[in-house]
Protein backbone atom coordinates (compact mmCIF):
# COMPACT_ATOMS: atom_id res chain seq x y z
CA UNK A 1 0.00 0.00 0.00
CA UNK A 2 1.88 3.17 -0.86
CA UNK A 3 0.74 6.26 1.19
CA UNK A 4 0.87 9.72 -0.22
CA UNK A 5 0.30 12.69 1.85
CA UNK A 6 -1.02 15.78 0.24
CA UNK A 7 -0.34 19.44 1.79
CA UNK A 8 -2.59 21.91 0.64
CA UNK A 9 -4.73 19.66 -0.13
CA UNK A 10 -7.77 22.58 0.66
CA UNK A 11 -6.35 24.43 -2.19
CA UNK A 12 -9.49 24.85 -5.09
CA UNK A 13 -7.24 24.57 -7.89
CA UNK A 14 -4.04 22.07 -6.39
CA UNK A 15 -6.01 19.90 -4.27
CA UNK A 16 -8.63 19.34 -6.35
CA UNK A 17 -6.38 18.25 -9.20
CA UNK A 18 -4.00 16.73 -7.07
CA UNK A 19 -6.88 14.45 -5.41
CA UNK A 20 -8.98 13.20 -8.34
CA UNK A 21 -5.53 12.47 -10.38
CA UNK A 22 -4.75 10.30 -7.53
CA UNK A 23 -8.26 8.54 -6.83
CA UNK A 24 -8.96 7.86 -10.05
CA UNK A 25 -5.81 5.70 -10.70
CA UNK A 26 -6.02 2.13 -10.88
CA UNK A 27 -2.38 1.46 -10.10
CA UNK A 28 -2.70 2.96 -6.65
CA UNK A 29 -6.19 1.43 -5.97
CA UNK A 30 -5.91 0.48 -2.05
CA UNK A 31 -3.44 3.63 -1.10
CA UNK A 32 -3.57 5.59 2.08
CA UNK A 33 -4.14 9.06 1.11
CA UNK A 34 -3.51 11.73 3.84
CA UNK A 35 -4.80 14.96 3.48
CA UNK A 36 -3.68 18.15 5.20
CA UNK A 37 -4.81 21.66 5.48
CA UNK A 38 -4.52 24.05 8.48
CA UNK A 39 -8.00 25.50 7.03
CA UNK A 40 -10.46 23.53 8.07
CA UNK A 41 -13.17 23.86 6.38
CA UNK A 42 -11.47 23.64 2.92
CA UNK A 43 -9.99 20.60 4.42
CA UNK A 44 -13.59 18.97 5.37
CA UNK A 45 -14.58 19.86 2.18
CA UNK A 46 -11.95 18.04 0.36
CA UNK A 47 -12.27 15.08 2.82
CA UNK A 48 -15.94 14.91 2.08
CA UNK A 49 -15.27 14.79 -1.50
CA UNK A 50 -12.60 12.64 -1.19
CA UNK A 51 -15.13 10.22 0.42
CA UNK A 52 -17.82 10.30 -2.50
CA UNK A 53 -14.82 9.86 -5.09
CA UNK A 54 -13.77 7.05 -3.44
CA UNK A 55 -17.15 5.21 -3.06
CA UNK A 56 -18.15 6.03 -6.71
CA UNK A 57 -15.22 5.53 -8.31
CA UNK A 58 -14.07 2.08 -6.50
CA UNK A 59 -10.59 3.47 -5.29
CA UNK A 60 -11.00 1.78 -2.06
CA UNK A 61 -8.50 4.09 -0.42
CA UNK A 62 -8.00 4.71 2.84
CA UNK A 63 -8.51 8.76 3.53
CA UNK A 64 -7.32 10.65 6.49
CA UNK A 65 -7.57 14.53 7.26
CA UNK A 66 -5.27 16.32 9.42
CA UNK A 67 -4.85 19.65 10.74
CA UNK A 68 -0.88 19.36 10.74
CA UNK A 69 1.39 17.71 8.80
CA UNK A 70 3.31 16.01 11.86
CA UNK A 71 0.01 13.26 12.31
CA UNK A 72 0.33 12.97 8.70
CA UNK A 73 3.59 11.92 7.74
CA UNK A 74 4.62 8.92 9.72
CA UNK A 75 5.21 5.69 6.68
CA UNK A 76 5.41 7.92 3.74
CA UNK A 77 6.31 7.19 -0.07
CA UNK A 78 5.15 10.57 -1.38
CA UNK A 79 4.80 14.13 0.11
CA UNK A 80 2.93 16.28 -2.25
CA UNK A 81 3.01 20.14 -1.82
CA UNK A 82 1.84 23.58 -2.53
CA UNK A 83 1.40 25.20 0.32
CA UNK A 84 1.74 29.27 0.23
CA UNK A 85 1.42 31.75 3.47
CA UNK A 86 -2.04 32.90 3.80
CA UNK A 87 -3.39 35.50 2.49
CA UNK A 88 -2.40 34.44 -0.92
CA UNK A 89 -3.23 37.56 -3.08
CA UNK A 90 -3.02 40.40 -0.57
CA UNK A 91 0.51 38.93 0.15
CA UNK A 92 1.27 39.26 -3.29
CA UNK A 93 0.33 42.39 -4.03
CA UNK A 94 1.97 43.86 -1.20
CA UNK A 95 5.62 42.33 -2.52
CA UNK A 96 4.59 44.80 -6.06
CA UNK A 97 3.41 47.61 -4.46
CA UNK A 98 6.07 48.08 -1.51
CA UNK A 99 9.27 48.37 -4.51
CA UNK A 100 6.71 50.75 -5.75
CA UNK A 101 6.97 53.08 -3.66
CA UNK A 102 10.36 53.64 -4.14
CA UNK A 103 10.54 54.01 -8.27
CA UNK A 104 10.68 50.17 -8.86
CA UNK A 105 7.86 48.87 -11.14
CA UNK A 106 8.37 45.13 -11.36
CA UNK A 107 7.09 43.20 -13.92
CA UNK A 108 4.75 40.29 -12.25
CA UNK A 109 6.61 40.09 -8.09
CA UNK A 110 5.75 36.49 -8.33
CA UNK A 111 8.80 34.31 -9.07
CA UNK A 112 11.73 37.17 -9.83
CA UNK A 113 12.26 40.90 -8.39
CA UNK A 114 12.39 42.11 -4.95
CA UNK A 115 8.75 40.30 -5.25
CA UNK A 116 10.07 36.80 -5.58
CA UNK A 117 12.88 37.31 -2.60
CA UNK A 118 9.62 38.07 -0.36
CA UNK A 119 7.76 35.57 -1.44
CA UNK A 120 10.23 32.71 -0.76
CA UNK A 121 11.46 33.91 2.39
CA UNK A 122 7.95 33.51 3.62
CA UNK A 123 7.28 30.24 2.12
CA UNK A 124 10.86 29.15 2.71
CA UNK A 125 10.53 28.19 6.87
CA UNK A 126 7.17 26.51 6.53
CA UNK A 127 8.40 24.58 3.60
CA UNK A 128 11.74 23.46 5.47
CA UNK A 129 9.68 22.14 8.44
CA UNK A 130 7.96 19.54 6.30
CA UNK A 131 10.99 18.69 5.40
CA UNK A 132 12.61 18.02 8.42
CA UNK A 133 9.79 16.13 9.82
CA UNK A 134 10.03 14.36 6.78
CA UNK A 135 13.66 13.21 8.02
CA UNK A 136 12.31 11.68 11.02
CA UNK A 137 8.79 9.80 9.73
CA UNK A 138 9.55 8.95 6.28
CA UNK A 139 13.34 9.89 5.32
CA UNK A 140 12.88 8.01 2.09
CA UNK A 141 10.08 9.84 0.77
CA UNK A 142 9.71 11.94 -2.24
CA UNK A 143 8.89 15.46 -1.80
CA UNK A 144 6.98 16.63 -4.61
CA UNK A 145 6.77 20.59 -4.71
CA UNK A 146 4.65 22.91 -6.56
CA UNK A 147 5.02 25.62 -4.63
CA UNK A 148 6.59 29.25 -5.54
CA UNK A 149 9.01 30.15 -6.29
CA UNK A 150 10.25 27.12 -7.62
CA UNK A 151 13.52 27.35 -8.17
CA UNK A 152 14.01 28.79 -4.52
CA UNK A 153 11.85 26.13 -3.09
CA UNK A 154 13.50 23.11 -4.23
CA UNK A 155 17.01 24.95 -3.60
CA UNK A 156 15.89 25.18 0.48
CA UNK A 157 14.67 21.79 0.43
CA UNK A 158 17.84 20.07 -1.40
CA UNK A 159 20.34 22.19 1.01
CA UNK A 160 19.01 22.65 4.16
CA UNK A 161 17.39 19.04 4.40
CA UNK A 162 18.47 15.39 3.35
CA UNK A 163 14.86 14.93 1.75
CA UNK A 164 14.67 14.04 -1.96
CA UNK A 165 12.95 16.78 -4.05
CA UNK A 166 11.32 17.47 -7.34
CA UNK A 167 9.60 20.22 -8.31
CA UNK A 168 6.91 19.93 -11.28
CA UNK A 169 4.99 22.40 -13.22
CA UNK A 170 3.02 22.81 -16.27
CA UNK A 171 4.49 25.62 -18.19
CA UNK A 172 6.23 23.73 -20.88
CA UNK A 173 2.76 22.89 -22.11
CA UNK A 174 2.99 27.06 -23.04
CA UNK A 175 5.25 26.11 -25.30
CA UNK A 176 3.72 23.39 -26.69
CA UNK A 177 0.53 25.95 -27.22
CA UNK A 178 3.27 28.56 -29.01
CA UNK A 179 4.88 26.21 -31.50
CA UNK A 180 1.64 24.47 -32.34
CA UNK A 181 -0.15 28.12 -33.33
CA UNK A 182 3.32 28.57 -35.28
CA UNK A 183 2.97 25.43 -36.95
CA UNK A 184 -0.43 24.90 -37.24
CA UNK A 185 -1.01 24.32 -41.01
CA UNK A 186 2.01 22.17 -41.04
CA UNK A 187 0.11 19.75 -38.05
CA UNK A 188 -3.34 20.07 -38.68
CA UNK A 189 -4.03 22.15 -35.69
CA UNK A 190 -7.53 23.49 -35.62
CA UNK A 191 -6.56 26.95 -34.20
CA UNK A 192 -9.90 28.35 -32.03
CA UNK A 193 -11.54 31.47 -32.79
CA UNK A 194 -10.49 34.89 -30.56
CA UNK A 195 -7.59 36.20 -29.11
CA UNK A 196 -4.75 32.91 -28.49
CA UNK A 197 -2.46 34.64 -26.11
CA UNK A 198 -0.33 33.10 -22.55
CA UNK A 199 -1.32 35.41 -21.05
CA UNK A 200 -2.62 34.58 -16.63
CA UNK A 201 -6.06 35.84 -17.89
CA UNK A 202 -8.91 32.43 -17.39
CA UNK A 203 -10.66 33.98 -20.06
CA UNK A 204 -7.49 33.09 -22.58
CA UNK A 205 -6.21 29.56 -20.90
CA UNK A 206 -9.18 27.23 -22.67
CA UNK A 207 -7.99 28.60 -26.28
CA UNK A 208 -4.60 28.21 -25.72
CA UNK A 209 -5.46 24.67 -23.75
CA UNK A 210 -7.12 23.17 -27.10
CA UNK A 211 -4.43 23.95 -29.10
CA UNK A 212 -1.99 22.14 -27.01
CA UNK A 213 -3.99 19.15 -26.43
CA UNK A 214 -3.77 18.80 -30.40
CA UNK A 215 0.08 19.48 -30.58
CA UNK A 216 1.38 17.47 -27.71
CA UNK A 217 0.41 13.97 -29.63
CA UNK A 218 1.91 15.18 -32.78
CA UNK A 219 5.32 17.19 -31.69
CA UNK A 220 8.54 16.73 -29.03
CA UNK A 221 9.61 19.56 -27.62
CA UNK A 222 13.20 19.44 -25.58
CA UNK A 223 13.12 22.42 -23.17
CA UNK A 224 16.43 23.10 -20.57
CA UNK A 225 17.02 25.69 -18.13
CA UNK A 226 15.17 26.89 -14.70
CA UNK A 227 11.01 26.47 -13.98
CA UNK A 228 9.42 29.41 -15.69
CA UNK A 229 12.79 30.20 -17.39
CA UNK A 230 13.01 27.49 -19.74
CA UNK A 231 14.46 27.35 -23.51
CA UNK A 232 13.77 25.06 -26.22
CA UNK A 233 16.59 23.06 -27.29
CA UNK A 234 15.12 20.68 -30.73
CA UNK A 235 11.63 20.54 -31.53
CA UNK A 236 10.56 17.04 -33.75
CA UNK A 237 7.72 15.27 -35.09
CA UNK A 238 6.33 12.19 -33.25
CA UNK A 239 5.11 10.68 -36.66
CA UNK A 240 8.45 11.30 -38.84
CA UNK A 241 11.27 12.06 -36.28
CA UNK A 242 11.62 15.56 -38.23
CA UNK A 243 13.63 18.34 -36.96
CA UNK A 244 10.92 21.29 -36.86
CA UNK A 245 13.01 24.16 -35.60
CA UNK A 246 13.95 25.45 -39.14
CA UNK A 247 10.02 25.59 -39.90
CA UNK A 248 8.77 26.46 -36.55
CA UNK A 249 11.47 29.78 -36.99
CA UNK A 250 10.39 30.52 -40.35
CA UNK A 251 6.65 30.63 -39.72
CA UNK A 252 7.06 32.21 -36.03
CA UNK A 253 8.59 35.46 -38.31
CA UNK A 254 5.11 35.45 -40.21
CA UNK A 255 3.09 35.54 -37.27
CA UNK A 256 1.23 38.56 -35.88
CA UNK A 257 4.42 40.90 -34.32
CA UNK A 258 1.90 41.83 -31.43
CA UNK A 259 1.68 37.70 -30.21
CA UNK A 260 3.83 37.64 -27.46
CA UNK A 261 6.31 40.06 -28.41
CA UNK A 262 8.60 39.88 -25.40
CA UNK A 263 9.22 36.48 -26.28
CA UNK A 264 10.04 37.25 -30.00
CA UNK A 265 12.46 40.14 -29.02
CA UNK A 266 13.98 37.62 -26.76
CA UNK A 267 14.21 34.84 -29.40
CA UNK A 268 15.54 37.28 -32.17
CA UNK A 269 18.64 38.55 -29.84
CA UNK A 270 19.26 34.91 -28.42
CA UNK A 271 18.68 32.53 -30.97
CA UNK A 272 16.88 29.76 -29.17
CA UNK A 273 12.86 30.05 -28.21
CA UNK A 274 12.03 30.98 -24.60
CA UNK A 275 8.64 28.81 -23.78
CA UNK A 276 7.31 29.87 -20.78
CA UNK A 277 5.51 32.93 -22.31
CA UNK A 278 5.89 36.73 -21.79
CA UNK A 279 4.36 36.87 -18.48
CA UNK A 280 6.56 34.72 -16.98
CA UNK A 281 9.61 34.94 -19.03
CA UNK A 282 9.21 38.91 -18.06
CA UNK A 283 10.21 38.05 -14.19
CA UNK A 284 13.94 37.22 -15.17
CA UNK A 285 15.04 39.89 -17.70
CA UNK A 286 16.61 43.24 -16.96
CA UNK A 287 14.32 44.93 -19.93
CA UNK A 288 11.19 44.89 -18.72
CA UNK A 289 10.92 47.26 -15.44
CA UNK A 290 12.69 50.82 -16.64
CA UNK A 291 10.31 53.43 -15.07
CA UNK A 292 11.29 56.02 -17.71
CA UNK A 293 10.45 53.86 -21.40
CA UNK A 294 8.09 51.62 -19.66
CA UNK A 295 8.46 48.77 -21.58
CA UNK A 296 5.36 46.52 -20.18
CA UNK A 297 3.55 48.49 -22.00
CA UNK A 298 5.65 47.90 -25.25
CA UNK A 299 5.26 44.20 -24.92
CA UNK A 300 1.74 44.35 -23.05
CA UNK A 301 2.76 42.60 -20.18
CA UNK A 302 -0.46 42.62 -17.76
CA UNK A 303 -0.10 42.41 -14.04
CA UNK A 304 -1.57 39.46 -12.12
CA UNK A 305 -5.54 40.03 -11.23
CA UNK A 306 -5.72 39.73 -7.46
CA UNK A 307 -8.80 40.88 -6.97
CA UNK A 308 -10.03 38.70 -9.78
CA UNK A 309 -8.11 35.58 -9.18
CA UNK A 310 -9.34 35.69 -5.14
CA UNK A 311 -13.07 35.44 -6.37
CA UNK A 312 -12.01 32.36 -8.51
CA UNK A 313 -10.57 30.64 -5.67
CA UNK A 314 -14.00 31.29 -3.20
CA UNK A 315 -16.20 29.69 -6.51
CA UNK A 316 -14.13 27.04 -6.51
CA UNK A 317 -14.50 26.49 -3.01
CA UNK A 318 -18.25 26.63 -3.65
CA UNK A 319 -17.97 24.44 -6.61
CA UNK A 320 -16.41 21.35 -4.33
CA UNK A 321 -18.53 22.00 -1.65
CA UNK A 322 -21.57 20.67 -4.31
CA UNK A 323 -19.31 18.07 -5.49
CA UNK A 324 -18.96 17.07 -2.01
CA UNK A 325 -22.69 17.05 -1.66
CA UNK A 326 -23.84 15.36 -4.67
CA UNK A 327 -25.46 18.62 -6.19
CA UNK A 328 -22.90 18.82 -9.36
CA UNK A 329 -21.19 16.14 -11.32
CA UNK A 330 -17.89 15.00 -10.95
CA UNK A 331 -17.31 13.01 -13.93
CA UNK A 332 -14.68 15.73 -15.51
CA UNK A 333 -12.67 15.00 -12.73
CA UNK A 334 -11.81 12.13 -14.31
CA UNK A 335 -9.49 14.24 -16.70
CA UNK A 336 -7.07 15.40 -14.25
CA UNK A 337 -3.57 14.04 -14.01
CA UNK A 338 -2.32 16.44 -11.35
CA UNK A 339 0.01 17.90 -13.12
CA UNK A 340 2.19 15.44 -13.13
CA UNK A 341 1.97 13.76 -9.64
CA UNK A 342 -0.23 10.85 -11.19
CA UNK A 343 3.12 10.10 -13.65
CA UNK A 344 5.75 10.54 -10.75
CA UNK A 345 3.57 8.32 -7.74
CA UNK A 346 2.53 5.39 -10.30
CA UNK A 347 5.59 4.76 -12.24
CA UNK A 348 7.92 5.05 -8.79
CA UNK A 349 5.33 3.11 -6.63
CA UNK A 350 4.98 0.35 -9.42
CA UNK A 351 8.06 0.36 -10.82
CA UNK A 352 7.33 1.24 -14.18
CA UNK A 353 9.09 3.91 -16.85
CA UNK A 354 7.97 7.03 -17.90
CA UNK A 355 9.40 9.78 -19.99
CA UNK A 356 8.83 13.65 -17.78
CA UNK A 357 8.31 16.62 -20.17
CA UNK A 358 9.77 18.92 -17.21
CA UNK A 359 11.01 17.92 -13.80
CA UNK A 360 13.15 20.86 -11.14
CA UNK A 361 16.04 18.51 -9.30
CA UNK A 362 19.19 18.99 -8.75
CA UNK A 363 22.02 19.86 -11.42
CA UNK A 364 24.27 16.53 -11.66
CA UNK A 365 25.61 17.07 -15.13
CA UNK A 366 21.96 17.62 -16.98
CA UNK A 367 23.14 21.16 -18.38
CA UNK A 368 27.01 21.33 -18.62
CA UNK A 369 27.57 24.67 -18.18
CA UNK A 370 25.66 25.40 -15.22
CA UNK A 371 26.51 25.15 -11.06
CA UNK A 372 26.52 21.38 -9.75
CA UNK A 373 23.80 21.18 -7.30
CA UNK A 374 21.47 24.07 -8.56
CA UNK A 375 18.04 23.54 -9.54
CA UNK A 376 17.93 23.33 -12.91
CA UNK A 377 14.63 21.62 -15.03
CA UNK A 378 14.97 19.36 -17.59
CA UNK A 379 13.08 16.17 -18.99
CA UNK A 380 13.37 13.11 -17.06
CA UNK A 381 13.25 8.87 -17.47
CA UNK A 382 10.93 8.12 -14.32
CA UNK A 383 11.45 3.99 -12.72
CA UNK A 384 10.90 2.44 -9.52
CA UNK A 385 14.44 3.27 -9.02
CA UNK A 386 13.36 7.13 -8.91
CA UNK A 387 13.79 10.33 -10.98
CA UNK A 388 16.92 10.53 -13.69
CA UNK A 389 17.41 13.87 -15.53
CA UNK A 390 18.00 13.93 -19.19
CA UNK A 391 21.66 15.67 -20.08
CA UNK A 392 20.81 17.60 -22.88
CA UNK A 393 24.55 19.37 -22.71
CA UNK A 394 25.49 23.04 -22.53
CA UNK A 395 23.45 25.79 -22.92
CA UNK A 396 23.61 28.76 -25.65
CA UNK A 397 26.33 30.98 -23.79
CA UNK A 398 24.30 34.36 -23.52
CA UNK A 399 21.52 32.21 -22.26
CA UNK A 400 23.49 30.43 -19.87
CA UNK A 401 25.04 33.60 -18.42
CA UNK A 402 20.83 35.12 -18.07
CA UNK A 403 20.08 31.34 -15.95
CA UNK A 404 23.42 31.81 -14.02
CA UNK A 405 22.49 35.19 -12.53
CA UNK A 406 19.21 34.05 -11.86
CA UNK A 407 20.36 30.98 -9.85
CA UNK A 408 23.20 33.22 -7.88
CA UNK A 409 19.79 35.43 -7.46
CA UNK A 410 18.03 32.41 -5.82
CA UNK A 411 20.47 31.00 -4.00
CA UNK A 412 21.12 34.18 -1.62
CA UNK A 413 17.38 34.48 -0.95
CA UNK A 414 17.57 30.86 0.11
CA UNK A 415 20.37 31.68 2.08
CA UNK A 416 19.34 34.77 3.63
CA UNK A 417 15.71 33.46 4.57
CA UNK A 418 17.15 30.40 6.49
CA UNK A 419 19.85 32.11 8.42
CA UNK A 420 18.02 35.34 8.75
CA UNK A 421 20.77 37.21 7.34
CA UNK A 422 20.42 40.33 6.32
CA UNK A 423 23.41 41.16 4.15
CA UNK A 424 22.57 38.34 1.70
CA UNK A 425 19.43 39.53 1.41
CA UNK A 426 20.76 42.77 0.41
CA UNK A 427 23.21 41.26 -1.83
CA UNK A 428 20.05 38.96 -3.38
CA UNK A 429 17.78 42.53 -4.23
CA UNK A 430 21.17 43.90 -5.98
CA UNK A 431 22.24 41.32 -8.32
CA UNK A 432 18.17 40.94 -9.26
CA UNK A 433 17.81 42.43 -12.32
CA UNK A 434 14.97 44.79 -11.34
CA UNK A 435 17.33 46.73 -9.17
CA UNK A 436 19.51 49.39 -10.47
CA UNK A 437 20.12 51.51 -6.89
CA UNK A 438 21.76 50.33 -3.72
CA UNK A 439 19.87 52.61 -1.81
CA UNK A 440 16.46 51.61 -3.18
CA UNK A 441 17.33 48.30 -2.79
CA UNK A 442 18.12 49.03 1.03
CA UNK A 443 14.95 50.38 1.35
CA UNK A 444 12.71 48.02 -0.50
CA UNK A 445 14.69 45.49 1.83
CA UNK A 446 14.31 47.51 4.99
CA UNK A 447 10.11 47.79 4.24
CA UNK A 448 9.64 44.13 3.33
CA UNK A 449 11.02 42.93 6.56
CA UNK A 450 9.03 45.39 8.49
CA UNK A 451 5.89 44.45 6.82
CA UNK A 452 6.53 41.12 7.21
CA UNK A 453 7.97 41.25 10.73
CA UNK A 454 5.11 38.29 11.87
CA UNK A 455 6.20 35.96 8.34
CA UNK A 456 10.36 36.40 9.05
CA UNK A 457 11.05 36.29 12.46
CA UNK A 458 14.48 34.83 11.68
CA UNK A 459 15.10 38.51 10.74
CA UNK A 460 14.71 40.05 13.90
CA UNK A 461 16.51 37.93 15.75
Amino acid sequence: MTKIVIIGAGSASFGLETLSALMYSARLRGSHLALVDRNPDALGLMARLAARLNREWDAQMRVTAHAGHDDALDGADFVVSAIEAPPREKLWQQDWEIPLKYGVRQPYAENGGPGGFAHAARNIGPVLEIAHAMGQACPDAWFINFSNPMVRICDAIHRYSKIKVVGLCHQIFTGYGMVGYALADRLGIEVPDGVISTHADPDLWPRLGRIVKQVVEKIDIQAAGLNHFTWMLDVRDRRTGEDLYPLFAERWARLDPGFEPLTRRVYAAFGCFPIPGDEHLCEYLPWVSDPVTRPWEKYEVSLYDWERNARRRREGHALIAQMADGAAPVDELRERDGEGTRDIVETIAAAGRHYHLAVNLPNIGQIGNLPAGAIVETPAVITGAGISPVAVGDMPTGVAELLRRELTVAQLAVDAAVQGDRQLALQCLLLDPVITDLDVAQQILDDYLDCYRDYLPQFWR
